[in-house]
């Protein structure tokens, strides 16, 4: 699980990140006041080493002249790593401003149309008896699997949008599910 949590973090932080740099990349702003790199901790360690950092993934900013100040590394913890609020960061420390694009998802207009065909489909095979719409025991395991979804912990972090996961101040843990009322990470959903 320890093991786990990280590489799903790095992962999510890199889709990110990915996101930031192509929308500058391709944006009609672009210029060569600003550059994106990233460095993998298995191949270049010893960068690692001279930055001081031990802790994956972080988002610095180096200044054209002298050294990275504290508020030249992003804030995870306190901001979370989405591409928006990375823009917003670099915008603060640059003056460049980023838009993002984000890819196209559709896998909704995908569902959608399938759910339209799947009852399509249905209604067509029993266009000679449709007594089936009456039946209240269907219509009972549709509206207990509706009931079902809405108290589920998945829509409460669909409302929400809590962050993944929390890091312990203390000793830098990553903490899967956190101990105060009202406060629900997405992790403890999904492994749950």
């Amino acid at each position: 699980m320890s093991q786990l949590c990280p590489i799903i973090l790095i992962r999510q932080a890199n889709e990110e990140y990915q996101i930031l740099a192509n929308s500058w990349r391709y944006s009609s702003a672009f210029c060569n006041k600003l550059f994106f790199s990233m460095v993998d901790y298995d191949e270049g360690t010893d960068v690692f080493q001279q930055l001081n950092m031990n802790s994956a993934p972080t988002f610095m900013h180096f200044p054209p002249k002298g050294r990275p100040k504290r508020a030249d590394t992003f804030d995870l913890q306190r901001i979370g790593f989405a591409a928006e609020q990375l823009a917003k960061w670099i915008a603060d420390r640059t003056d460049v401003h980023i838009r993002v694009f984000r890819p196209p998802n559709y896998s909704g207009t995908i569902a959608l149309a399938l759910l339209v065909s799947l009852v399509g489909g249905l209604l067509y095979l029993r266009r000679n008896n449709l007594e089936f719409i009456y039946n209240k025991t269907g219509w009972a395991m549709v509206s207990l699997c509706i009931v079902f979804a809405m108290t589920s912990g998945q829509m409460w972090n669909h409302i929400r949008g809590p962050p993944y996961a929390h890091k312990n101040p203390h000793n830098g843990q990553v903490i899967s599910r956190s101990q105060g009322y009202g406060v629900k990470v997405r992790l403890a959903n999904q492994l749950l």
